[in-house]
Order: C-alpha cells, then sequence, then structure tokens
C-alpha cells in the first residue's frame, strides 16, 4: 500500500470540499494515486450535487459585472443559507455568472425558460426547411431545436473561464463544493445603444 501524507490529505480536501476523513478514505480506496481519489471525490460530489437540486434557495446575493462602460449584467444567484451567500467564493461565482451573461449574452437561465411560442416557432421553421428520411424526422428536429438554442440557454453555454465544461457543470461543482443547492433565479444584461 502507498503512503498517504498529511499534505495529500488538505489538498484533496481542498479541492474536493470533503472532510479530512472522506479525503483519507478516498487517497486510500485510490491506493495512494492522488489524480484517481480525486476524480472519485468529484464523482460523489456532483452525484450528492444532483440530490441537492429540488432543495429551496431562499437567500443568496445579486452581483453585476460592467465591460468598458459599454455593455454589462446584473444576476440574481440564490442558495440555501445567507452563511454561504456572504462567503468570497459564492461571490466570486456570482460575478463570473455576471461575466459569463455579459460576456455571452444568454436569453433564457434554462431550457424550461424558452417560451412554447418562441419554441413551436423554431419548430415549425424547421419542419418547413426539413431534408431528410422523414422516419428519423421527430429525432433530427428535436436535436435541430436544441441547437438552435444552445447558446442563447445560460446553462448549456460553454463555461467561459473552463471551456472544457457547461455552465451548468460548473455550478453543480459549485453546490458539491458548497453543501447546498445554488441556483440562477434571474438575470438582465445591458448593452450600450442595443434594446432589445
Amino acid at each position: 500500500m502507498a503512503e498517504i501524507s498529511v499534505e495529500q490529505i488538505k489538498k484533496l480536501k481542498e479541492l474536493s470540499g470533503a472532510g479530512l476523513t472522506d479525503a483519507k478514505k478516498a487517497l486510500v480506496e485510490a491506493d495512494g494515486d492522488f489524480d484517481k481519489a480525486l476524480e472519485a471525490m468529484r464523482k460523489k460530489g456532483l452525484t450528492k450535487a444532483e440530490k441537492r437540486g429540488d432543495r429551496e434557495t431562499r437567500e443568496g446575493l445579486v452581483d453585476a459585472y460592467i465591460h468598458d462602460g459599454r455593455l454589462g449584467a446584473i444576476v440574481e444567484v440564490n442558495c440555501e443559507t445567507s452563511f454561504v451567500a456572504k462567503t468570497d467564493e459564492f461571490k466570486t461565482l456570482a460575478h463570473q455568472i455576471a461575466m459569463q451573461i455579459a460576456s455571452m449574452a444568454p436569453l433564457y437561465v434554462s431550457e424550461a425558460d424558452i417560451p412554447e411560442d418562441v419554441k413551436a416557432a423554431k419548430i415549425k421553421e424547421l419542419e418547413e426547411n426539413f431534408k431528410g428520411p422523414e422516419n428519423m424526422k421527430e429525432k433530427i428536429l428535436e436535436g435541430q431545436v436544441k441547437k438552435a438554442f444552445a447558446d442563447k440557454v445560460l446553462m448549456n453555454q460553454p463555461y467561459i473561464l473552463d471551456d472544457s465544461k457547461t455552465v451548468e457543470q460548473f455550478i453543480k461543482e459549485a453546490i458539491a463544493k458548497t453543501g447546498e443547492n445554488i441556483t440562477i433565479r434571474q438575470f438582465k444584461r445591458i448593452e450600450l445603444g442595443v434594446t432589445e
């Protein structure tokens, strides 16, 4: 069995947001392989984050990001307790989400927020221009609709500070670290000279 140092345990604890005991257990299970232990911890954390997704979020904060005095975004990010809302990590997360909105100009927080009439109009347009096998039409159209709204839905966008993950994955990682559900309630983006 590999030697496990206190430094490794502390580092794993910090990166995963887990307790010392869980960090040590993960390193033991991974036979001292730090990367393997971290991956296992992240998987466990994300699984727990999925379960937290139903918990109510009544606390949080409003943050804004202004770029060069020409465009900006304001966002409401919610969590479960005022304790977490006041942490530097949560404030940073909210600010990064405001930057994402300013940079990527989403229209909706999630797919559920796309109005039915907007979705129906897009489906009608795609059906009229459909050129493909009839037996695959429904599946192809479903994929085309998802693709058409991909860059307009905040949670589906590539996260600007790490495009290997989506905003949704970034939020889930924060949920795993804080131990609380985190939601984005609303946002507004303003650009100089541009009106909706």
